[in-house]
């Protein structure tokens, strides 16, 4: 048993006869990394552990490419809010609330008569052997388990499509039985790629593009545009609300934000007419990453979808390009709105961004945008401005929230 926790467990050892409630944890492409898996793994293992210290303390257990999560005086209700908990924790592909037992016969046919007791209709017993010193093959143990089932309480046995699926595993020190389990995000552990900065504003696309970075291993930080002093703080509250529910994601998210109503101003005053969209986002972009440097950040994340909207044609992408030496992230470059709008309804943030606000990049915005913004007439326009200090004094002006999901606002 291989612990990734310097500190002693914190589990009881029980009667294998009793069986324990615990969490199973299936990881996705973090096997896969070879000779740096086990930096990975301990990444993972410390974000599982934050993740759920609202809920217990956990000891987090690694075996075999799977983890188990187990805490003191464990309950079902517990390990159900930890399993509940861990699904959104980048790089977990499954969480199983399983029972663990004794490496005997006996309790193992306990606890899966118990787990199928109430249920109708077909099943399927799957069983893996981590330890082959099992005396019974994982056929064998399906077989045996199957039968018992079937027996007791009449239901029939369906090796395709099952409509339940009782899993066994055999480990070196105890099996696992499980039902059903909760899918996770998949990906790599927050923090494992870097930090980044998001330009977060407020709808639909920014925090879809948060939260795929975040898939990628990224810990990242949100920056928002607010009108004020033109607009009111409608824009800053949905930015709060799509933070907190991102933060699920990674916890410790920190949100800044930028008045930026009077930069705006100074852009239309300054002749830009078509070209004031696209000035407003180099100058977004601009103090994005001095910001970014600040926070040690390596890389800045946009929304921008190609051609969703007048502003992110080709030409304008690579003018907001030009603006920076940081590279600007795009995840979303090639997904189309019905994609975005699906991806932030299963993330929780569709409801959020869709709630009525005053967007500072419709402030003073000219009737029409150009989609062929040319390089040179821009750093015309920032010349007159000189937007490089106009950049440094927004970003000393930023606010900074943190928003934090959930339980662990109460802890």
């Amino acid at each position: 048993m291989t612990t990734l926790d310097a500190a002693p467990a914190v589990v009881r050892e029980q009667s294998p006869v009793d069986g324990e409630p615990c969490v199973l944890l299936k990881l996705g492409e973090v096997v896969l990394k070879g000779k740096n898996r086990e930096q990975f793994e301990r990444r993972l293992a410390d974000n599982v552990r934050t993740a759920v210290r609202p809920i217990a303390r956990v000891d987090v257990i690694r075996r075999h490419g799977v983890f188990v999560v187990r805490t003191k005086d464990a309950d079902v209700p517990t390990v159900d809010r930890l399993a509940e908990r861990i699904g959104d924790v980048m790089g977990i592909v499954w969480a199983h609330r399983a029972w663990r037992v004794g490496k005997d016969l006996a309790s193992v046919e306990r606890v899966a008569l118990e787990l199928m007791e109430g249920r109708t209709g077909s099943f399927a017993v799957r069983s893996r052997r981590r330890d082959k010193r099992f005396p019974m093959t994982s056929t064998e143990l399906d077989r045996h388990i199957g039968a018992l089932v079937a027996q007791k309480y009449g239901q029939p046995v369906k090796l395709k499509n099952p409509e339940h699926t009782l899993s066994i595993e055999v480990d070196r020190d105890e099996v696992f039985v499980f039902s059903g389990g909760l899918p996770g995000q998949g990906g790599l552990p927050v923090g494992m790629s870097g930090r980044a900065l998001v330009l977060m504003s407020g709808g639909i696309d920014s925090p879809v593009a948060a939260y795929r970075m975040m898939r990628r291993g990224l810990r990242v930080d949100y920056l928002h545009f607010s009108g004020m002093p033109f607009t009111g703080p409608e824009s800053i509250y949905k930015a709060y609300a799509l933070v907190r529910e991102l933060d699920k994601f990674q916890g410790g998210s920190r949100l800044f934000v930028v008045p930026f109503g009077k930069a705006q101003q100074q852009i239309k005053s300054s002749g830009a007419d078509r070209l004031a969209v696209i000035a407003q986002r180099r100058l977004m972009l601009r103090t994005g990453e001095v910001l970014a440097r600040r926070l040690r950040g390596t890389a800045l994340i946009t929304g921008d979808a190609l051609g969703q909207v007048s502003s992110q044609t080709l030409a304008n992408i690579t003018a907001l390009d030009d603006a920076v030496e940081l590279p600007i992230l795009r995840p979303l470059v090639g997904m189309d709105k019905i994609e975005i709008m699906d991806q932030a309804r299963r993330i929780r943030t569709l409801s959020i961004s869709e709630l009525p606000d005053e967007d500072c990049c419709t402030l003073l915005a000219p009737r029409r945008a150009e989609t062929r913004a040319k390089i040179d007439d821009l750093r015309q326009i920032e010349k007159r401005l000189d937007v490089g200090e106009l950049a440094d004094q927004l970003a000393e002006s930023v606010q900074e929230h943190r928003p934090v999901y959930g339980d662990a606002a109460a802890s």
